[in-house]
């Protein structure tokens, strides 16, 4: 039996003496900091503004590292991208009103990836908070309440002494299962104001775990393991939760073919005997799913984009894991095990019995030489010729970042990641503008790899500002930018479907003076140069751009029978 006093930390006699005699001149932001160092954070990234410079003035008096950036949206784009590449929690300071607004796709992005963001608000004076209109600038009726519906979960500061134990929590929401942007504001006057607490020390935010409850296990595994035709969908919660290893080898025990979807890519190997690849807009893929007599699907919620545009129609048995509770069953009946996947991964190995199946990988090797074929005869070569160099250039571990534009859409299928947790999009939520300040957040984390983002021209104005916290920071980021004068996907859907495209022509700027003036190096590159181009710019020190004149094409809808 645990007594209440077990649980007491008695200070040592220096920890005492220190708490005693706090240093001077600390404040409100003081104690943001010390608590977030205490946590093990190592950097943040925002933008500073009126009611936030408490937090920023006690940056300079911190260990940790502070990468600005010019446009708050990007700022929570850089956030989210670190706390992928790391799965850490990732800070993001932000001021009030406008400035938070400006992050609200960044955080709602991040909340779809399941991307652990810790986002720090300032607020009005307190004087000012309960829902009236004071006239304070920046001034909301209920900040929190923009935030409410998209982040996992807000929290509110009023006294100084709150501070670290809010900050606490919301840490320990972002990183407790399914991972997710959290909301904490904080009032001007409360950074401001000096304070007399002692240095934070001894933070204890511990994320909880989410076993799996073991009858449901048991149940699953006995389904898996009698099953005749076991299929294994893995979404991004396998990729999040780092359970690429437990995957392949509940796979291989089961002699399983496995399907990524576009968030899960990378979690299982692209070449791999039991690999289906993600092909998910691919009717031969939904078919071959659809015939599953017993079908686990890990970490997805089976969304649009994992249901093939919710064509998808199972008829056997599914066994859905997933830490969001809220997606269990939510498109489909299912034994819905609410549960971690690593974790469930790791139970379910340990209980099903090997299943043998030596027809499982030629069944994989006819559906992708259906999908193979069905590409082919549309007559397409110059996407996958693009996908193919990028891929050669890329070195393996490196990462990469892909806005929304038809070459992101081609990769989401066709792209081997080689690595799990090195390919990703803003595919969750769908905005424009992610890949480019995404990957100057994933450099941030790791200086020793080059990093690729990709970029129509449309969606790069939304970043453009980034090339000089690139420069400023010395990223090792490479930007392609393919140029097809204007919204690209969007012009081929409006044409497909009204015979018109309209508002889709965009003039641009001239992206390789533009770079130049920024002092980012950046070259025109061709279909036959693609490779060569990319790979001196990963060999070259600091951030560079490629612009890309190109107009692609999407392949054909595949989610009707017979397409």
């Amino acid at each position: 039996m645990t007594h209440d006093h077990d649980l007491v930390l008695r200070p040592t006699a220096a920890q005492t003496e220190a708490a005693l005699n706090p240093p001077p001149g600390r404040n409100g932001g003081d104690l943001v900091v010390e608590t977030l160092s205490g946590l093990g954070a190592t950097t943040v990234f925002g933008l500073p503004g009126q009611h936030a410079l408490g937090m920023f003035d006690a940056l300079r008096r911190s260990s940790l590292s502070y990468v600005g950036l010019r446009v708050e949206n990007n700022a929570g784009f850089a956030a989210d991208a670190y706390g992928r590449i790391t799965g850490e929690a990732a800070p993001l300071l932000l001021s009030t009103g406008p400035g938070a607004l400006t992050a609200l796709a960044a955080l709602q992005e991040a909340a779809a990836a399941s991307a652990p963001v810790l986002a720090i608000s300032s607020q009005i004076p307190s004087a000012g908070l309960g829902g009236g209109r004071h006239g304070y600038l920046h001034e909301l009726r209920d900040q929190k309440a923009s935030f409410r519906d998209i982040v996992k979960s807000v929290h509110t500061v009023r006294t100084a002494s709150q501070i670290p134990s809010a900050i606490a929590e919301a840490w320990e929401s972002a990183l407790t299962a399914p991972h997710g942007p959290v909301w904490i504001e904080i009032p001007q006057d409360v950074l401001l104001a000096e304070t007399s607490l002692p240095v934070v020390t001894a933070m204890d935010a511990t994320p909880r775990e989410l076993p799996p409850r073991p009858e449901l296990t048991a149940l699953a595994a006995h389904l898996l393991s009698t099953a005749d035709r076991p299929v294994i969908i893995a979404g991004g919660g396998v990729v999040r939760s780092d359970a690429s290893g437990k995957l392949r080898a509940l796979a291989e025990k089961l002699n399983a073919p496995v399907v990524t979807t576009f968030g899960g890519k990378g979690a299982f190997p692209w070449t791999h005997p039991l690999s289906l690849q993600s092909w998910m807009e691919d009717r031969h893929t939904t078919d071959f799913l659809e015939e599953a007599d017993v079908l686990l699907v890990v970490g997805s919620g089976l969304g649009e984009l994992s249901s093939n545009y919710f064509t998808f129609s199972p008829r056997g048995r599914i066994i859905q894991i997933d830490a969001d509770l809220g997606k269990l069953e939510s498109n489909h009946p299912a034994l819905g095990i609410h549960a971690d996947a690593r974790l469930a991964l790791s139970a379910l190995l340990e209980t099903v019995e090997d299943r043998e199946d030596e027809g499982a990988a030629e069944r994989v090797a006819a559906v992708l030489s259906k999908v193979r074929a069905r590409i082919a005869s549309q007559d397409l070569p110059l996407e996958q010729h693009l996908l193919a160099s990028i891929r050669e250039a890329l070195p393996a571990t490196s990462p990469s970042f892909w806005d929304m534009t038809i070459l992101a859409y081609w990769a989401w299928s066709a792209f081997d990641p080689r690595h799990p947790n090195t390919m990703h999009s803003a595919q969750g939520a769908g905005g424009l503008g992610y890949g480019f300040p995404a990957a100057l957040g994933a450099a941030t984390a790791d200086r020793t790899r080059p990093v690729l983002a990709v970029s129509g021209d449309g969606g790069a104005m939304y970043s453009i500002a980034e090339l000089a916290t690139a420069r400023q920071h010395s990223l090792p980021v490479t930007w392609l930018i393919v140029d097809d004068g204007g919204y690209g996907i969007l012009r081929e859907y409006m044409t497909d479907a009204f015979a018109e495209a309209t508002g889709t022509e965009l003039a641009r700027p001239d992206f390789i003076a533009l770079a130049d003036s920024f002092g980012v190096p950046a070259a025109r590159t061709t279909p036959e140069t693609l490779t060569e181009d990319l790979t001196k710019s990963f060999s070259t020190p600091g951030p560079s751009v490629l612009v890309l004149p190109a107009l692609l094409r999407m392949f054909a809808p595949t989610h009707l029978t017979g397409a």
